[in-house]
């Protein structure tokens, strides 16, 4: 399991990600637009949980540094200055025994589900405040 930083931007994602690649050393991974969303995604105003940027805004930004990850997107400034923790997994199990404890007593803002990229997704705020987003992966070679 990783714990990962994922930082909201109103705008300016492209533009703070390869500021904080540079600074740190590493380097921007990748990057997709809300435009690269395929439409079967299910990614609209409803599967994002409400809230949908303009589509030249980037929905994913991934910076490595060192061994770090750092994760940001446009539109997605729901915790405290911006900062969402993302606690990525390997495994189905994981995502939802983690997601479970995570929203006991707080509010699910995204169910826990399979997208386009994850076998495994949801967003949540925890019952002391903090906003979570639960990520199991989908293979790179597209198998589940």
């Amino acid at each position: 399991m990783k714990l990962i930083p994922f930082l909201g931007f109103n705008g300016d994602t492209h533009e703070a990600m390869a500021f904080y690649a540079r600074a740190l050393g590493g380097k921007v991974v990748s990057e997709m637009h809300y435009s690269d969303m395929p439409p079967e995604s299910g990614m609209d105003g409803d599967g994002c949980g409400g809230f949908m940027p303009p589509p030249d805004h980037v929905a994913h930004c991934q910076v490595e540094a060192g061994g770090a990850v750092l994760m940001g997107a446009d539109g997605t400034q729901r915790g405290e200055g911006g900062i969402t923790i993302t606690v990525d997994v390997e495994s189905v199990d994981d995502a939802e025994r983690i997601f479970a404890a995570l929203a006991e007593g707080g509010q699910v803002q995204v169910p826990l589900g399979e997208t386009f990229w994850a076998r495994r997704w949801g967003m949540l705020v925890d019952r002391y405040g903090k906003p979570w987003m639960v990520n199991c992966m989908a293979p790179m070679d597209g198998g589940r």
